[in-house]
C-alpha cells in the first residue's frame, strides 16, 4: 500500500511538473493589451506582423506571432492567466471594433497551426524513415 501511494505522489508530482512546462514563456505578460488595441498605429502593427503583410517590429510580435496559432487553436491551454486575459481582451475587442481583420486573424492562425502540425509530421515521418534504414 505504501509503494502504491509512493508511485501515486511520484506520478502526480512529474504531472503537476510537466503541466508547468507546458505553459508560454511569460516574459510578455506586462503587454498593455489595452493600450496596443486603443493606439491605431500599434495595434496596426501587431495586425501586419500577424498577419505577415508587414515584417514584425518587436520582440514581443514575433512572440506571440510565433505562439498565436496554436493559442487560437487549443484556446489558450498553455498561456498564462495574463496571456488569457489578454488573449480574451484581443477577442473582445477585435469582435466587436474589426470583425474582418479578426477573421482573417483566425484563418491564417488556422492555416498556420495546420502546416506547422503537417511539417512536423513529415519531419517525424523522415526521421522514422532514416531510423529504419
Amino acid at each position: 500500500m505504501k509503494l502504491f501511494a509512493v508511485v501515486l505522489l511520484t506520478l502526480a508530482s512529474f504531472a503537476l511538473a510537466q503541466q508547468e512546462e507546458e505553459k508560454y514563456d511569460d516574459k510578455y505578460d506586462y503587454l498593455d493589451v489595452d493600450g496596443i488595441l486603443k493606439n491605431d498605429r500599434l495595434r496596426q502593427q501587431y495586425l501586419d506582423c500577424f498577419l505577415e503583410t508587414k515584417p514584425c517590429v518587436t520582440a514581443d510580435a514575433i512572440f506571440i506571432k510565433k505562439n498565436f496559432p496554436e493559442a487560437v487553436v487549443t484556446k489558450c491551454r498553455k498561456c498564462t492567466e495574463a496571456q488569457k486575459m489578454g488573449f480574451e481582451k484581443l477577442i473582445n475587442w477585435m469582435t466587436k471594433n474589426d470583425p474582418e481583420t479578426w477573421r482573417a486573424i483566425l484563418r491564417k492562425s488556422i492555416e498556420d497551426f495546420t502546416k506547422k502540425g503537417n511539417e512536423r509530421r513529415a519531419k517525424e515521418k523522415g526521421e522514422r524513415l532514416r531510423n529504419s534504414a
